[in-house]
């Protein structure tokens, strides 16, 4: 290996950053031990694939490692079992690293490696034998050089998102993709060695992995995860005078604003950052959230695709509330005329400030493409612009604003929701014989979900379906049988 920081578990060791208290370096030397003790576990992956299914926590950054030379597919926790079979088969999985909570909903034909005593130790499950690894007495990491060099272009993690034509698609990408990003984000946010990143999203999100994992733990910062979301203790956490940063989607940040709101409206904090993404962002909680805690509430973009942030409000730059800020270090983002989603290699018509038109956006950070399905997924067009099926303008000042969608999506707490994938998923049900899917606007939630269904079912049996089938999010909230 020429230089071992081209790997993105290397580069998040060698920083001096932690999670929770584990230095970053022992979370990944103990993914690296397991690799050598558990033969069974080198055999599964030989060839294929490995999963992250595990939580936001430091055993999170053992199983990226114990990944290292494969890609990693991040699978939501919130996914339902046929989803999380689905995607182990179409990635070619050997292997799952999971925890004792979620092993459940994991095929048990296929070796698991159960993580909830990491960095300490794991449990290997094979077939119908178990085996225990010990992962404390691995040794120090020797990682030198250099620390500004580009990604390796092996694959690093693979994501599903996009199923505008029913069907997620997995998106790769890369150790160069991943670093890019990650190192973009590091200016854009100006991290450093001083800071104390609150992770409230999940890392399976490249959101979360990103903002609040990689680009902190490059910087050498301090990470701190949370078991659960509850909106007043997190509040108390802020407001405990270490937490320097905090990243969420719309629906967290006006959680903690109602937190805020019992504790007295409001508090006292170290904060120099907090971040929102995932879906536009009203600018009256920006107004709420400043005078609530002092502290600018920024807004950023991107996508899974494009690894997957575009654009921020940078902090070394006046907030733009309401706008989705400027683009990131090794990014390149613009305007351009739409273009039905389905045509590929066209040439793109860029626009000029204060034109309305589809964001386009290129870089080192744009995945090469899915595992599978890729006539299904966002659209390459020449010169390497990748269409993002969003609406926008650039203002003359280089700042974005979000005006909306042309593909069949919209968004529920920061997550995609894709109608067709959901009215496939119905459609198979026995007795059904015509679906509709409509989002709802809900001030709380972004949206919320109406299935319509025609057939020879009822209400509760559609929805005993769908949850059997479909992530937690994507659960619907009305069903209307007729």
């Amino acid at each position: 290996m020429a230089n071992p920081l081209a790997y993105l578990p290397y580069a998040l060791a060698a920083s001096g950053g932690t999670v929770d208290g584990y230095e970053a370096q022992q979370l990944v030397a103990a993914g690296l031990t397991l690799l050598q003790r558990s033969a069974p576990l080198v055999r599964a992956l030989a060839g294929r694939r490995a999963a992250i299914l595990l939580p936001t926590s430091p055993a999170f950054i053992t199983a990226l490692a114990a990944a290292e030379g494969r890609g990693a597919v991040l699978i939501n926790p919130l996914a339902a079992p046929a989803e999380i079979a689905y995607q182990l088969e179409d990635a070619g999985v050997g292997a799952v690293f999971t925890d004792r909570a979620l092993l459940p909903r994991v095929p048990e034909h296929i070796v698991r490696v159960l993580l909830d005593e990491a960095p300490r130790s794991a449990r290997v499950l094979h077939g119908g034998a178990s085996a225990d690894i010990d992962l404390g007495s691995h040794f120090g990491l020797d990682l030198e050089g250099e620390r500004d060099v580009s990604g390796a272009p092996e694959e690093c993690a693979v994501v599903y998102a996009s199923a505008m034509a029913g069907r997620p698609l997995g998106a790769i990408l890369t150790h160069r993709n991943l670093l890019a990003n990650a190192q973009g984000t590091v200016i854009a946010a100006k991290q450093t060695r001083d800071d104390h990143v609150l992770a409230l999203l999940p890392w399976t999100h490249l959101f979360g992995l990103t903002v609040t994992a990689s680009a902190p733990l490059l910087a050498g910062a301090r990470v701190t995860t949370v078991d659960r979301f509850h909106p007043v203790k997190i509040v108390d956490l802020i407001a405990g005078g270490t937490i320097t940063e905090v990243v969420g989607v719309p629906s967290v940040f006006k959680a903690l604003l109602g937190g805020i709101e019992r504790r007295g409206g409001r508090i006292e904090t170290d904060l120099r950052l907090a971040l929102c993404g995932g879906a536009p962002l009203e600018p009256a909680v920006q107004d709420r959230w400043f005078n609530a805690t002092g502290t600018e509430l920024r807004q950023g973009y991107g996508l899974t695709e494009a690894g997957p942030v575009c654009l921020v409000n940078r902090v070394d730059q006046p907030n733009r509330r309401g706008a989705l800020g400027v683009p990131v270090p090794g990014m390149e983002v613009a305007i351009a005329e739409p273009a039905p989603m389905a045509v590929g290699g066209d040439e793109v018509l860029l626009l000029g400030d204060g034109q309305e038109g589809e964001i386009v956006v290129r870089g080192t950070s744009v995945s090469a493409g899915y595992v599978s399905g890729g006539d299904h997924g966002l659209v390459r067009a020449r010169d390497r612009w990748l269409r993002t099926g969003d609406l926008g303008i650039r203002h003359a000042d280089g700042a974005f604003e979000f005006r909306g969608v042309t593909k069949p999506m919209f968004t529920r707490n920061g997550f995609n929701v894709f109608p067709h994938e959901i009215e496939q998923v119905v459609r198979s049900m026995p007795g059904v014989t015509a679906v509709d899917v409509a989002g709802r606007p809900d001030p709380a939630r972004e949206h919320d979900i109406t299935v319509f269904v025609r057939g020879s079912v009822t209400e509760d049996a559609v929805r005993a379906w769908c949850d059997a089938r479909l992530s937690a999010y994507k659960q619907p909230t009305v069903i209307r049988v007729g």
